[in-house]
């Protein structure tokens, strides 16, 4: 009965005065494909247009642009090659330049037919497109909208400031961690050679605040003005509302939906590394895009996916975070809604703000615990990562957690170890989680650390050759990010050969200070506090990003908790005595700011 019904409806929908025209009904402009990669249904073919423009008169249109002219003038003249191709489905021209060493530098297509120039990209965005400043390519449009996102900053001052000290430094911390949004302005607008620069002075403040934390213990002065019950209602209403814009508003981008393959892959019996769904060299079984790429292909399983070839740069926890909603909801095999991407992402979104909440409330009480559940939920950049579907809340659930039992040596090491072969970022706290409190190294993390190793790297026995699979996880994640470029970094400009700095050697004195620093805060302070703990913990992810050559504002929420905790958080009044038994750590009593 459902087949005839679908039957009669589809009848009804073709039929002449159903709406819109048979023919209209009928004619596609591509090539319609089955799951397996059949084609269906061919595309009706319009009779061609005359082609009015000349390859060179279009290579003149488009070096004429001022934007293209601009760029092109850092470099000489001299050995630039030029190439114009025309597309006549779209009836258009897509010119290419290329110079040297610098390889293509800018890039863009004419309208054949009014001559003008619809699309012109130079120096990162060539080979960039998430540096081209497309709207609302990361976290969807809304979220990226002046109403939205400074509706966030708003509640999220106003929550927090100290309205009776307004000069206090507390206040000026709160500001430095929405000051990231000037550069993500910049960012959204294309302009990667401004947004860039201008998101180190922040982390460079707050490493700045969190070493002098970290080796003071003195808690900043100052409280929120708002009552606990307000900042609790407040939360929950902000909550709510960041689900309802995941669901309605957002989009998922590469890194969720690699998740989501991982996800599949385990469930199916494979690792997920070395077998990403590919492009080349398979069956294509769906349309190309205006550049002439087909993403959908028939892979090596039979089925019609859509193409993520470096998805499997994570860890592996990053892909078993996602096999629980892959289970409940599923994958297409196509890069659609993902509604297991969505759910993953909402789901530890959650997670975070939970455990903001209990660690406020055991060791500040419920005002501390309602303040760090409440940055959290307001902060616009956590928000950012939610909307954007991707897999950078995982790393800090799993610290936020590993903070909140800090007095267990197993769960410290444990949720550290999660955390860590989620995003090897982590990797550089274990040093100091492993001493904490008193530099004294704990036998019974490093048994924690073990065993959620073991768990994690699980996913490598799938593979009939376990050493195979490690060198294939080896070259697919640390090897490829160490050797990886970016222009979302001061790092890697040089690149362009355009007049801009080389930065390599500094970065590398940066790279050698931050290893240094991880090693160091092992053993100094003496003793620390749960206040100092976050403060330092920050202090070395907030390191990691500065010395990356592929920053983003995604990872943000890998070091706002700890920042957070520092900035809100109280300091220490009297050390308990210390007990017995070796890795059984005692919490200092605190009181809150």
């Amino acid at each position: 009965m459902r087949r005839v019904l679908v039957a009669v409806a589809a009848i009804l929908v073709l039929a002449p005065g159903s709406g819109r025209a048979a023919g209209a009904a009928t004619t596609v402009t591509a090539p319609v494909y089955d799951s397996r990669g059949r084609i269906i249904e061919t595309p009706f073919a319009p009779a061609e247009e005359p082609v009015r423009l000349t390859e060179e008169r279009a290579t003149r249109i488009f070096l004429a642009e001022p934007k293209v002219r601009h760029w092109l003038a850092r470099y000489p003249r001299t050995n630039r090659v030029t190439e114009g191709t025309y597309s006549k489905t779209y009836r258009n021209w897509t010119v290419k330049v290329w110079r040297g060493k610098a390889g293509e530098i800018a890039t863009g297509r004419v309208d054949d037919q009014s001559s003008v120039v619809t699309e012109a990209w130079t120096g990162p965005q060539v080979a960039w497109k998430m540096a081209r400043g497309y709207t609302g390519a990361f976290g969807g449009k809304k979220m990226n909208s002046y109403r939205v996102w400074l509706a966030f900053c708003a509640v999220f001052l106003l929550g927090l400031v100290d309205w009776r000290r307004l000069r206090s430094l507390r206040n000026l911390d709160l500001l430095v961690l929405l000051s990231f949004s000037v550069s993500l302005w910049f960012f959204n607008r294309g302009d990667v050679l401004t947004s860039v620069p201008l998101a180190y002075p922040p982390l460079l403040y707050l490493i700045g605040r969190g070493l002098w934390v970290g080796f003071s213990g003195r808690a900043t002065s100052g409280r929120t003005v708002w009552p606990v019950w307000l900042l609790v209602g407040a939360t929950v209403f902000v909550a709510g509302f960041r689900v309802g814009l995941n669901v309605r508003a957002s989009n998922v981008i590469d890194v969720g939906y690699s998740g989501v393959i991982g996800g599949e892959r385990i469930v199916h019996g494979q690792m997920p590394y070395g077998h990403m769904p590919i492009e080349d060299d398979l069956k294509a079984c769906g349309p190309k895009d205006q550049d002439g790429e087909i993403r959908d292909r028939v892979q090596t399983n039979g089925r019609c996916e859509s193409a993520n070839e470096r998805g499997d740069t994570y860890g592996p926890v990053a892909y078993l975070a996602y096999v629980p909603a892959y289970l409940a909801l599923g994958w297409t095999g196509k890069w659609d809604d993902l509604p297991a991407a969505h759910a993953t992402s909402i789901a530890f979104d959650l997670i975070c703000i939970v455990g903001m909440a209990l660690i406020g409330l055991r060791f500040g009480g419920p005002r501390l615990g309602a303040t760090l559940a409440f940055a959290w939920a307001a902060y616009p950049f956590t928000q950012y990562a939610s909307n954007s579907n991707t897999n950078d809340a995982i790393l800090p659930a799993f610290l936020i957690w590993g903070f909140l039992l800090v007095t267990s040596s197993v769960a410290r090491g444990a949720f550290c170890a999660l955390a860590s072969w989620t995003k090897f970022a982590a990797l550089l706290v274990a040093p100091l989680w492993w001493t904490y409190p008193d530099r004294r190294p704990r036998p019974l993390f490093l048994l924690g650390f073990a065993v959620a190793t073991a768990v994690s790297f699980g996913v490598l026995l799938l593979e009939p050759d376990v050493l195979h699979a490690a060198r294939v996880f080896w070259d697919r994640t640390v090897s490829w990010q160490l050797g990886r470029e970016s222009p979302f970094s001061i790092w890697d400009w040089r690149q362009y050969h355009a007049g801009l700095p080389d930065l390599h050697l500094l970065q590398r004195v940066l790279e050698v200070l931050v290893v240094l620093a991880a090693v160091a805060f092992a053993f100094v302070p003496r003793t620390k506090s749960p206040l100092q703990l976050a403060a330092l913990t920050g202090v070395l992810l907030l390191g990691f990003q500065l010395v990356l050559t592929h920053w983003f504002y995604l990872y943000i929420p890998w070091f706002f908790p700890f920042a957070a905790y520092a900035v809100l958080g109280p300091g220490p009044v009297r050390k308990a005595e210390p007990v017995a038994e070796r890795d059984v750590e005692p919490v200092p009593e605190l009181v809150t700011a």
